[in-house]
């Protein structure tokens, strides 16, 4: 146990009893600040001193997927810097990669608060943010004014999201006008057809709706780019075959599963203390522990149906060495957290890592991409 778990963790959840959001917000505007201050020697010395801490370098976790190295599996899952203020500094936490946004086409303030909470019960959050997000125009225009460089050997995902204004007859030019402002800085795009927190956003899902979206963005896109869709937990089984029917139709180069879940049954939390109502009654998606052995059976059932032929990022309830391996074994090539991230504290993706190197040498492998489902083989 580290000092954010025996000490800081239980001051900011238990004593303070800090709003999620308001804390989330206070972490990023810190970041934000470190990542224009770069150049400043101090600011160097301490980000240096964080990634060998966080951290952990060795070539058997590295692997190479759309023509792009990975130093290791782990990624900081969307949502978390949603307008890319700290997109140059997340490589200091230890993570392989990282995706920002959801971003959206449009500004958005996303839904009322309050919007985010802790259920730690249950080792989860649940989350009814709505899109907040600047707008792909301001996100581009960060990473101008930062002078990203774009080939940077730290890959940066950027997750695109429907503006709630659009009507959903109009999504895909809305998702392609902001793949056309982001496509110079992002080095793999997601298509988020699965949050539960846009009116009729899952509906995108159906194999029609996302056909338009793939096609215009495939058009825009002529192969330069990675092209990923995130799916729900939720969906049955024929959902899921028709989106990876579209993914080799389109030429996808993955899926990312899975998003947050709409389903309740099985938490511990049953009145939500923010509120007062039944958590039945709220709106949101559950992300954390719930959703854990849900997305790692979405993952072996498109590895087992996609031949271990197409790409998947995992997602969901990954707190411990043992949850990333399951992943990984089921079929996911990387990984991504965020609750257990909030939960166990930045320590975590070097357990994660140093657990992962353990696991590789106890199945006689060389390297994590020789892991990739190696469950599913008998």
């Amino acid at each position: 146990m580290d000092i954010y778990q025996s000490s800081v963790r239980p001051l900011l959840f238990s004593v303070l009893k800090t709003d999620a959001e308001w804390l989330h917000n206070r972490t990023l505007q810190v970041l934000e600040l470190a990542a224009r201050n770069q150049s400043n020697p101090a600011t160097t010395q301490i980000l240096s001193r964080l990634q060998k801490s966080l951290g952990v370098e060795d070539s058997r976790l590295e692997q190479s997927l759309w023509r792009q190295s990975f130093k290791n599996p782990v990624g900081l899952a969307a949502g978390f810097d949603k307008n890319g203020v700290a997109a140059d500094i997340w490589a200091n936490f230890g993570f392989g990669f990282a995706e920002l946004g959801t971003v959206t086409c449009q500004p958005q303030p996303g839904n009322p608060q309050p919007r985010l909470f802790r259920l730690t019960e249950d080792s989860a959050a649940l989350n009814r943010m709505g899109f907040n997000n600047q707008g792909a125009v301001a996100m581009a225009a960060r990473f101008q004014a930062a002078q990203h460089n774009p080939q940077s050997s730290f890959p940066l995902g950027i997750n695109l999201g429907k503006s709630k204004v659009t009507p959903l007859e109009e999504a895909a030019a809305d998702y392609l006008e902001s793949f056309k402002l982001l496509k110079d800085w992002g080095d793999y795009f997601v298509v988020n057809v699965s949050s539960p927190n846009t009116p009729g956003l899952r509906s995108l899902q159906d194999a029609d709706q996302l056909s338009t979206i793939l096609s215009v963005l495939q058009q825009e896109n002529q192969g330069i780019k990675p092209i990923l869709v995130k799916i729900a937990p939720d969906l049955e089984p024929e959902a899921i075959v028709s989106i990876l029917d579209l993914a080799k139709t389109y030429q996808l180069a993955g899926i990312i599963a899975t998003n947050t879940t709409i389903r309740r049954d099985g938490l511990k939390t049953q009145i939500l203390r923010e509120t007062g109502k039944p958590i039945a009654e709220e709106a949101g998606g559950i992300s954390g522990i719930p959703v854990r052995v849900r997305s790692t059976e979405v993952i072996r059932f498109i590895w087992k149906y996609t031949k271990g032929e197409l790409p998947i990022i995992g997602v969901g309830g990954i707190f411990t060495a043992e949850d990333a391996w399951e992943k990984i074994a089921a079929g996911a090539s990387l990984i991504q957290v965020y609750t257990g991230w909030v939960y166990e504290g930045p320590w975590m993706v070097r357990r994660i890592l140093q657990g992962l190197l353990q696991k590789l040498e106890e199945h006689g492998f060389n390297s994590i991409s020789q892991a990739v489902g190696s469950g599913n083989i008998k």
